[in-house]
């Protein structure tokens, strides 16, 4: 017998109507439904007030609760898309200033992150201090933005070594020159720019101003002072006169003979060469400590509480103090920067190094010796920056010579993720195509995905950086200190 039903017979049929109407469905509102929406909704106040006072402990303990959880520690809402790759925004340049040679010492970002600047001069030999060079700003946010032409060329008589600009005002731009000069630059004067300069003086730096940073004033609020850095081995704090004039406030001097170093260190010969001061950065802990690199190869611990004078240092119209309190175990060449962790507690104070030797060392100011030292390449490494949104994360900028007539250079920027890894980058950047180095590097602090570098071939390229480098996973603080424990064990 056969279970195989019969043949099912199907048909199609047009249902579609010829014709089409609309009704209003609406109903009309009665003055009746409108008065009882109106009534005050009745509340059972006693039956209310009865379970607060049931729940009231509960409620009281789980928010202490929520208080003291550390849970959500670091964590932000992104609002933005993600971006799982580093793109080249822009490729910023003056061909004016890449027609002479000049490459670009130092980057900065404004207070509200959209303008750029960038300083021309050069890192490489020669006689070139009478050189003319300039400070260059690009607004990012402005429409029709040229990256050959910037908003704003100063011409500068001498080489621009550094940059800074206010933390707070816009406008305002500081620079350290070749001669040793400070000057700053108002950008929202195009005609003459120069608000305040220091001037030749018996003073003024007598070797070149490598960096500069500005200061708080504690005794005036609405005013800033300006630190500068040399490797004449002084540490000068300026403050602004009337007269458009940068006078000398305070100052310290780096001798040989008053940097207290451990018995492991005294091995290395010291001598005046040793301790010209290359880089600067202040702890986010404690405003009155900061971290110095020296041509030496050494990092030094210091602070503007010093009241030992320094000796051997006349001719300053102020009593120039010796700051160093530590010295740590050296590279193998002359340290070009420091960089303080911007992520602190009580018991973690980090900072990283980098100099010639190609390595980055991380620090506690706790201890003499490295935690970490990274040969993050055979290459010269000229700066090196915290990540200030992970406290895992840092950019190096680097560069190879191969020989002492010529610029050999292969440029990079290197993005290290601790997270990911302790020995290598996450990511290496191309940065300039003609095989020169990567002189200087800012994180965007504000806009926090945005990072500027500049190289020699006088090129300053924004990155946009992927979401891995800009969001904070959990419990990132708890991982870096158990990093930095696990090393000291």
């Amino acid at each position: 017998k056969s279970c195989q039903t019969g043949k099912i017979s199907t048909a199609e049929a047009a249902v579609q109507s010829h014709t089409s109407r609309d009704a209003g469905v609406q109903t009309d509102q009665s003055k009746d439904a409108v008065q009882d929406f109106q009534q005050e909704v009745r509340v059972d106040y006693t039956s209310l007030l009865s379970f607060l006072q049931r729940v009231e402990d509960a409620v009281i303990k789980e928010l202490n609760k929520n208080w003291k959880s550390r849970a959500f520690d670091g964590f932000e809402v992104n609002w933005t898309d993600q971006n799982e790759t580093v793109l080249c925004l822009h490729t910023l340049s003056y061909p004016e200033a890449q027609d002479q040679n000049l490459q670009v010492t130092s980057v900065s970002w404004n207070a509200t992150g959209s303008v750029v600047a960038c300083s021309y001069g050069r890192l490489d030999g020669g006689d070139w201090s009478t050189e003319k060079s300039y400070v260059c700003t690009w607004n990012l946010d402005r429409r029709g933005l040229n990256p050959q032409r910037p908003d704003l060329v100063v011409d500068v008589p001498s080489s621009v070594m550094c940059l800074a600009f206010h933390p707070s005002q816009p406008s305002l731009i500081a620079g350290g020159l070749f001669s040793g000069e400070l000057v700053v630059w108002d950008t929202s004067r195009t005609e003459d720019p120069v608000i305040w300069k220091t001037g030749m003086t018996d003073d003024t730096h007598a070797d070149p101003v490598y960096q500069v940073n500005w200061l708080p004033d504690a005794k005036h609020r609405n005013h800033a002072r300006l630190l500068s850095v040399s490797t004449d081995g002084k540490i000068l704090v300026w403050r602004e006169e009337r007269d458009g004039r940068l006078a000398l406030a305070e100052g310290f001097a780096m001798v040989a003979q008053q940097i207290p170093r451990s018995t492991q260190l005294k091995k290395f010969a010291w001598g005046e060469a040793a301790v010209g001061v290359t880089s600067l950065s202040f702890s986010h802990f404690d405003p009155r400590v900061f971290v110095v690199g020296v041509e030496g190869g050494y990092s030094l611990k210091c602070s503007t509480a010093a009241e030992t004078l320094a000796l051997h240092r006349a001719g300053s119209s102020v009593p120039l103090r010796a700051p160093a309190e530590l010295a740590f175990s050296p590279h193998g060449g002359p340290v070009y920067s420091v960089s303080c962790s911007p992520f602190h507690r009580q018991v973690l104070n980090l900072f990283l190094s980098c100099g010639t030797d190609g390595q980055v060392h991380l620090h506690s100011m706790l201890q003499t010796q490295p935690l970490v030292s990274l040969q993050l390449s055979k290459k010269y490494l000229f700066c090196v920056r915290w990540s200030p949104v992970r406290p895992l994360v840092f950019a190096a900028a680097s560069g190879e010579g191969n020989c002492n007539k010529c610029l050999c250079f292969t440029g990079d920027v290197h993005l290290f993720d601790f997270g990911k890894s302790s020995q290598k980058p996450a990511v290496s950047l191309k940065q300039a195509a003609g095989e020169r180095p990567v002189n200087c590097l800012e994180f965007n602090i504000k806009q926090t995905r945005l990072l500027a570098a500049g190289d020699a071939t006088g090129t300053v390229k924004v990155w946009q950086l992927s979401s891995d480098f800009t969001e904070q996973g959990p419990r990132e603080m708890n991982r870096l200190e158990q990093l930095a424990s696990e090393i000291t064990d």
